[in-house]
Parts: structure tokens; sequence; C-alpha cells
């Protein structure tokens, strides 16, 4: 992936958050500038859990195991992300807003699926 696709990836992240805090009660993200690094921080915390407890564990992963980490990672991010305030039923909640998005927005663990079933045939 190239720096364009990074920061693109991010900016679309950030505004998933902020779509997410105004739809979910106990989710909030004060302004663009701090859903882009909430999206980082995110981003890296899912990294760290990744690295240390491998990939089923991870908020990446399907199932109750990945929405519950990534609720997990939703309520740590906010000790890093100045603006960003989330109670423990708005991490649940967004954890899955987020998921349902994440159907619709192709992300790069989607696209590696597909492409290698297109591979096979």
């Amino acid at each position: 992936m190239n720096i364009l696709g990074t920061v693109v990836r991010f900016v679309v992240s950030a505004l998933v958050l902020m779509f997410v805090g105004f739809l979910v009660p106990g989710f909030g993200v004060m302004n663009f500038w701090s859903a882009l690094l909430a999206a980082v921080v995110i981003a890296l915390l899912g990294w760290a859990i990744e690295a240390l407890f491998g990939r089923r564990i991870s908020p990446y992963g399907r199932g109750i195991v990945g929405f519950v980490s990534g609720a997990v990672v939703l309520y740590i991010a906010q000790l890093f992300v100045p603006g960003m305030r989330v109670t423990v039923l708005g991490a649940l909640l967004a954890s899955l807003v987020i998921g349902i998005i994440d159907l619709f927005v192709p992300t790069e663990f989607g696209d590696r699926g597909r492409i290698g079933d297109r591979d096979r045939t």
C-alpha cells in the first residue's frame, strides 16, 4: 500500500468515527482532527493487540472476540485522544456500529479474501 492509500484510509476511518459519534450515545469525538488522531491510535492499539495475542483476538477478527476487543480498543483510545469521550456502553455500541459499517466499506482484510478466491478459479 502506498502513502496516499494509507492517508485516504485514515481519513475514511476518521469520518466513520465522526459518523458513529453522531449516531451512538456515549461515544463522541469533538472534531475532525481528534477523529483523525483517534483513527491512528485505534490502528496502533489494534496492531499491538494483534502482535501480542494473534489475529484471532484482534479487533479485525470476526465474531464476539473481535467485537469485544474492538470495544476495549475504543475505550482505551480515549485515554490517548483529547476530545474523545467513550463510556463502556458507548464502546460496545460503537464497536457494533463500526462492525456493521465495515461490512459495506471495503478494507484491506476483506479484500484479501476476495482476491484469494478469484485466484483459485
